[in-house]
């Protein structure tokens, strides 16, 4: 039974409001009149897709930009905030996505030198009293005297949480707390701060993306769009279905099509046995062996950071394999453009301008990567026929929805989603056997995941064999035929998806198994 947030009486949570707050860079607005009142003692989630407003919003609530118009409430008082300073006198602290402790230093340390006060010589023997002490008054639990890289993620989150409660911050700002942790660490740290809210010891205000933690420990929304509130209430009182629509409004959002049943399908793609080592030389994939048949997707769950990015780049002739073969068709394949070619293997990534587009190339030159030295582009050898190159940049286009002025837009101009449309279009235009994709939805707007799945799925469907690595647990539940999860660079857990769950691969990503 939740606390209702105006009824604390021995509250020590503040609340914040914003009014009319406006932001614009130059001719851009990036926050229109935004009004939120985030109560004390709630737990307030702010949603919207990229680009919607959300980071704008909290910087000016950190004093890190200006609003060109509008104010702040504390506690029902104006106040000013003219830098990060100013907020954390105010009790206004932040949480950000990645992580801002020192490493080499302990918990203990870190915690002490972020201090405004930290004295130049440090009495460690009064500090750890005092921390230890200060511990007992938290849910939270880290070791103090272990260096920051010896902890793991879940324990490097809660130290930023347990920063930030040292130095009496009342008012925390959580940009994608969860980003990095497994499930079952998202929900103990998440678990623990509404239990702070409930006490009246602290208010919430967490920027994510995902429902599943907002209708789990929010009490109230708020949705922005295109830098306007467009909507927003108690959490108990609207669906994820509501809150969805109003992050999106009119797009239309494509279905995907239903899983199709193969009849003893053939093996298609056979991992056996890899080792690759990363940029340090050091073991980054270890004896990595997985089967998968042709109408099969099998997802690689997993943290960041365990092998999974040089097991793609493996796959993608990126990276130098040290041991182990790979079979298509029980044929050896090296990852290598012919081999490709004759094996019609495709696939994409994240940030795609990274890794596989020229940014300041055309988007009908980018199309045309696997076909420019083919008729009709390439009618005969070293020579390039700019019109059929624009001509089939026009048909994909249009069938994959790109948005873009022109075939002859250099592809960094375009919106992320649409940046990854035309690689898709790309990579999809042809006849796929294997599909190899890497958080394939990371950071697009909800009508280019929807379009992105759905086309995944279409592949699948066809017959294709398809290896989908991703570290959105709730895309693999959704995509998956088979899952596998990745751990300190190997294979520690494997499964049909109709026989496990999200508790089950999560404790498997947490290194339970």
């Amino acid at each position: 039974m939740s606390i209702a947030p105006d009824t604390v009486s021995t509250s020590r949570a503040i609340g914040v409001e914003t009014v009319g707050m406006t932001k614009a860079f130059g001719n851009l607005v990036a926050l229109d009149d935004v009004s939120i009142r985030v109560t004390p003692g709630s737990f307030h989630a702010l949603l919207g897709e990229n680009g919607a407003g959300k980071s704008t919003l909290v910087k000016c609530m950190m004093g890190f930009y200006q609003p060109t118009s509008g104010t702040m409430l504390v506690n029902e008082s104006e106040v000013g905030v003219p830098n990060p300073r100013a907020a954390h006198a105010l009790g206004i602290g932040m949480v950000y996505q990645h992580f801002t402790l020192v490493p080499s230093l302990t918990a203990a340390e870190n915690l002490v030198i972020a201090r405004a006060d930290a004295p130049r010589v440090i009495d460690w023997k009064a500090e750890r009293r005092a921390l230890s002490a200060f511990l007992e008054t938290t849910p939270f639990k880290v070791p103090l005297d272990v260096p920051v890289s010896g902890l793991s993620a879940g324990e490097k989150q809660k130290l930023e949480i347990l920063k930030q409660l040292y130095l009496d911050q009342r008012f925390l700002i959580l940009d994608e707390p969860t980003s990095v942790l497994t499930p079952d660490e998202a929900d103990e740290v998440l678990g623990l701060l509404r239990g702070m809210t409930e006490a009246g010891d602290l208010t919430i205000l967490m920027i994510t993306h995902k429902f599943r933690e907002v209708t789990a420990y929010a009490d109230d929304v708020t949705v922005l769009r295109r830098g306007r509130v467009v909507g927003g209430g108690r959490v108990r009182d609207l669906s994820v279905d509501d809150m969805s629509r109003m992050m999106i409004g009119e797009t239309e959002i494509r279905e995907s099509a239903e899983r199709a049943s193969h009849r003893q399908p053939a093996l298609k793609l056979e991992l056996a046995g890899l080792f690759a080592d990363d940029d340090e030389e050091l073991p980054a994939i270890e004896a990595v062996s997985l089967k998968i048949h042709a109408g099969e997707i099998l997802g690689i769950a997993g943290v960041s950071g365990n092998g999974q990015s040089e097991l793609i780049e493996v796959l993608s002739g990126q990276r130098l394999l040290k041991d182990g073969r790979i079979f298509i068709d029980k044929k050896p394949y090296e990852p290598e453009r012919g081999q490709m070619d004759t094996f019609k293997v495709f696939g994409f990534s994240e940030e795609p301008l990274k890794n596989v587009a020229v940014p300041r190339m055309s988007v009908a030159e980018n199309m045309a990567f696997r076909t420019f030295d083919k008729a009709p582009i390439s009618p005969f050898k070293g020579w390039l026929s700019p019109p059929p190159m624009r001509r089939q940049a026009r048909a994909l286009i249009a069938a994959y929805r790109v948005k873009t002025p022109s075939t002859e837009e250099p592809i960094e101009n375009l919106s992320g989603g649409n940046v990854q449309r035309a690689i898709l279009a790309r990579e999809l235009s042809g006849d796929v056997d294997i599909l190899i994709v890497a958080n394939p939805c990371f950071g697009l707007d909800f009508a280019s995941v929807a379009e992105i799945r759905a086309q995944i799925m279409d592949q699948r469907n066809n017959g294709a064999a398809i290896l989908l690595v991703s570290e959105d647990l709730d895309e693999i539940l959704e995509l998956a035929d088979t899952v596998a999860v990745m751990s300190e660079g190997k294979i520690t857990y494997q499964s049909p998806m109709v026989e496990t769950d999200r508790a089950t691969i999560g404790h498997a990503m947490a290194g339970h198994h």
